[in-house]
């Protein structure tokens, strides 16, 4: 794609990655046969090469965005099923990650969309926060019908049944080995999932520590920016990335460490790109060593010796998170330890398209987001499972609020086939009472 940038354009960091990202582009279009949003709406500029344009037309133009752009770019899941799909390498997460920051700085949103995602950037990445607004969500959550806006009803209707205790395994602190030691991690317990399902990270801890990892917890770390980067929201965003930086170099930097662990798909895709985002920063050294030993959780047990399992009367529907298969091109890993610890695995058809949950966009953009859900439940219980695995908290809410069957961490079933417990989603009465302390 030729592009016309000035050469005082191209000075700015930010635009010199995005001409050469667009210069990639051959507008191919074979981004549209997997675009869920295209799929959905069947409109090009619903389609990343649509998209691409506007971006373009936006960025070289120096155009403020209008309410055309911003409802295109706003409609995009990010779920990156472009860029496995594309030929030509285009990078178009770099790409649509840029244009929502410019839109941010530049565009006005009406009132209500500025307070909406204004509350959810500072609740979803603050547990105790959360855990707050989960349990008021839970109170109004029968009055939800009365909403006038849609994405009211869906913050109302997101409160899980369940809402965990904290765990106190979360803390900063250090877990032994439980056998010969091999690796020295630190596990990124992440924000919302220590507010939404605190198994998973417990059980993350006992299978590392039984595999003979020293799991470390490091003072300072918290929630990947994620959310707030996505929202173009970048000054908040890099200020809790920083954080874990610091935290994690400064582990790094004193008993060393063999990889951070990440068990939500959604986090490791950011974390893995702190290098990127951080490339013109004080950070930028601490920064890349980071993210060069980010890893997620399957990847680091295939690095172990998870020990064989005998075969289980059990069929696991396995849902490939998109920032697993799609932003860290993970795509085996999960299956094989699954089928290893004795489990019969079955993908659903069009297991490469997303659920709808993508971060906060099944709370922003509830219509699309729900047909997602819809397509891909129906999808997965099609295949008659007993349990449906994921490796992502957004995703396990999103089909777990439809599903017939439990959605439970891929982490859980392996610690309870090596020997931990059972996963307690898999007993868990739908009228458990929520614990807030």
């Amino acid at each position: 794609m030729q592009t016309k940038f000035s050469p005082e354009q191209l000075k700015q960091p930010a635009i010199q990655r995005s001409n050469e990202i667009l210069r990639n582009c051959v507008h191919c279009g074979f981004c549209t046969a997997t675009c869920p949003t295209y799929q959905v709406l069947g409109d090009e500029l619903d389609s990343p090469r649509g998209r691409i344009y506007l971006i373009k037309d936006m960025l070289e133009n120096d155009r403020e965005p209008d309410e055309k752009v911003v409802k295109h770019i706003d409609r995009c899941l990010s779920c990156l099923a472009c860029m496995t799909t594309c030929p030509s390498g285009v990078h178009y997460m770099h790409l649509v990650d840029h244009a929502r920051e410019y839109i941010e700085d530049r565009y006005k949103r009406p009132l209500t969309d500025r307070v909406l995602r204004w509350v959810l950037a500072q609740i979803l990445p603050y547990p105790m926060r959360f855990r707050v607004a989960l349990l008021g969500a839970k109170i109004g959550r029968p009055f939800a019908r009365l909403m006038p806006d849609a994405r009211l009803r869906a913050m109302l209707e997101m409160a899980p049944d369940h809402i965990p205790p904290v765990s106190r395994n979360d803390d900063p602190q250090t877990f032994a080995p439980k056998a010969a030691k091999k690796m020295r991690v630190a596990l990124m317990t992440g924000c919302a999932q220590k507010a939404l399902n605190t198994d998973i990270n417990d059980a993350t801890i006992r299978l590392l520590t039984r595999l003979g990892c020293e799991v470390v917890v490091a003072e300072g770390a918290g929630c990947c920016g994620a959310l707030t980067h996505h929202m173009g929201k970048t000054a908040e965003s890099h200020a809790t990335a920083a954080k874990n930086i610091t935290a994690w170099a400064r582990e790094m930097d004193g008993d060393g460490l063999d990889a951070i662990v990440i068990n939500t798909s959604g986090c490791g895709t950011t974390v893995k790109d702190y290098g990127h985002m951080f490339r013109n920063e004080p950070l930028a050294e601490d920064a890349a060593r980071v993210a060069g030993i980010a890893m997620d959780v399957s990847e680091v047990l295939m690095k172990l010796d998870l020990p064989g399992g005998a075969p289980q009367d059990m069929t696991i529907a396995y849902h490939a998170a998109c920032s697993l298969q799609h932003g860290q091109q993970i795509k085996t890993y999960p299956k094989d330890l699954l089928k290893k610890a004795g489990f019969k695995v079955v993908e659903p058809a069009d297991s490469h398209l997303c659920c709808g949950s993508a971060g906060t966009y099944n709370l922003m953009q509830p219509e699309i987001s729900g047909q997602l859900k819809e397509r891909k439940v129906r999808t997965l219980e099609a295949k008659n499972p007993d349990i449906i695995a994921a490796g992502n908290i957004g995703c396990m809410m999103q089909i777990g609020s439809a599903a017939g069957v439990p959605v439970v961490h891929t982490v859980e079933l392996l610690d309870w086939a090596t020997g931990g417990p059972r996963p307690a989603a898999l007993d868990r009465s739908q009228s458990d009472v929520p614990i807030l302390r």
